[in-house]
């Protein structure tokens, strides 16, 4: 598998297919790996692109560097060396708040903009989201990570009928970098570009799962701040849509990127 050196920092990526690009961008902790489900789908018409964010998968781990600026830097990087043009950004969680810093700050760099369970800010406003912060801050660094490991597979994948996903999903969060988990874990507290919205000049689907952590009325609040964006819900599905619920998730990305590709109709 092949790897760039980028930024001062070796990162590791795929490159598949033929086609208009599609470049995913994976969440905190994870690696292009997980993107498995929607790369049978996606192939028969994109070429389509993995990149291991800087501390993730099989990218180097700087003992430094970690931003989601430096993140989305990274990726306008990769897409120039790769010679992209306006790729379609997919992005999952910490992935999606990349694909929002790349949006705002190089809005002629994508074609569109797919943002799963993500949103443009991870800012505590009230009590309760200190907490929740506060709390995922605290047991991150105390426990060991196979142990956050586990209650991460646990929490995203909870069904029965998903034990032998969990259990892959627990396998590979064990891989991580303890230091760079956590300081990209760091990254994400107080990081925000939701003044900057207007500056994004494409087409935005955004998708949440029901019962994701972040409602779904948070998204169609910073939905209804973008221009051509729309809103979809999958049910049955938490944090983890593109795993938990892969067909569903896959018919809404093609549809969106089919979309993307239709010329606009014009009145005469």
């Amino acid at each position: 598998m092949p790897d760039l050196m980028l930024n001062g920092c070796r990162l590791h990526y795929t490159d598949q297919g033929q086609g208009p690009a599609v470049l995913l961008i994976h969440g905190l902790g994870s690696s292009g790996r997980d993107w498995e489900h929607q790369l049978p789908a996606l192939l028969p018409h994109y070429r389509v692109l993995t990149l291991d964010m800087r501390g993730h998968g099989a990218s180097d781990k700087p003992p430094r560097g970690y931003s989601i600026k430096a993140f989305a830097e990274d990726c306008r990087a990769f897409i120039e060396q790769m010679q992209l043009e306006r790729p379609h950004i997919v992005g999952i969680s910490m992935g999606g708040m990349i694909a929002f810093q790349l949006a705002t700050d190089h809005p002629q760099i994508p074609g569109s903009l797919t943002i799963i369970n993500s949103g443009p800010e991870l800012i505590p406003r009230r009590p309760a989201e200190y907490a929740m912060v506060a709390k995922r801050l605290f047991f991150a660094h105390v426990l060991p990570l196979p142990t956050v490991a586990h209650g991460l597979a646990r929490l995203l994948l909870p069904k029965p009928e998903q034990a032998e996903l969990r259990a892959i999903f627990e396998q590979r969060w064990k891989e991580n970098d303890r230091r760079a988990y956590l300081a990209s874990l760091r990254a994400l507290i107080g990081w925000g570009v939701s003044k900057r919205l207007d500056r994004i000049n494409c087409p935005v689907l955004v998708v949440s799962g029901d019962r994701d952590y972040t409602p779904v009325e948070k998204k169609r609040e910073y939905v209804s701040l973008l221009g051509d964006a729309r809103l979809a819900v999958v049910e049955d599905s938490g944090h983890a849509t593109p795993v938990d619920q892969p067909e569903a998730f896959n018919r809404l990305l093609l549809d969106f990127l089919a979309s993307c590709r239709q010329p606009a109709v014009t009145e005469s």
